[in-house]
């Protein structure tokens, strides 16, 4: 019997998260090594949980608070094949082309900076990410004041010349 629960990401104050799907034990270090090479200057934290073998959560990390942040989050997940990257003083669109081209990642659920909920499949088995809620929904739609300032935002923190 298939059951559903909503897990609550716990971020921690001024990350960011990279949730995704991933096939191998290798990924852990592919992963670390793309931010390290694109992310010069960031603190992050990666979990992985292996899905066969040892089915050990693998980790690496230059930051303690995120690395306990990651592991105590997907220890709730608790999804096999599963990563999560934390990161701080980097934003994720910065690498995420990057990670979407390791050649072990399969999916990215999400890349936000808000609160973020994962539906979690659970069977006797293991678990499996259905999907993700984002952020929150929706109230209107932009007219010229907030089209002017989204592109003077993006100007700001330097996304846009």
């Amino acid at each position: 019997m298939v059951s559903m629960e909503v897990i609550d990401i716990e971020m921690p104050k001024d990350s960011n998260i990279i949730l995704g799907y991933s096939h191998f034990i290798k990924t852990v270090e592919d992963l670390n090594e793309i931010i390290r090479t694109h992310l010069g200057g960031a603190e992050y934290a990666i979990a992985f949980s292996e899905a066969s073998g040892d089915r050990l959560i693998r980790f690496e990390s230059n930051n303690e608070e995120l690395l306990d942040a990651a592991l105590k989050n997907i220890k709730k997940i608790s999804a096999g094949h599963t990563f999560l990257i934390f990161l701080r003083k980097a934003f994720p669109i910065a690498v995420l082309n990057q990670i979407k081209n390791c050649q072990e990642v399969g999916r990215i659920f999400a890349a936000t900076a808000n609160p973020l909920s994962v539906v979690v499949a659970k069977l006797g088995s293991g678990n499996g990410i259905l999907g993700v809620i984002d952020g929150f929904s929706p109230v209107g739609v932009e007219d010229e004041e907030h089209k002017i300032k989204r592109k003077k935002f993006l100007r700001d923190i330097g996304y846009k010349s």
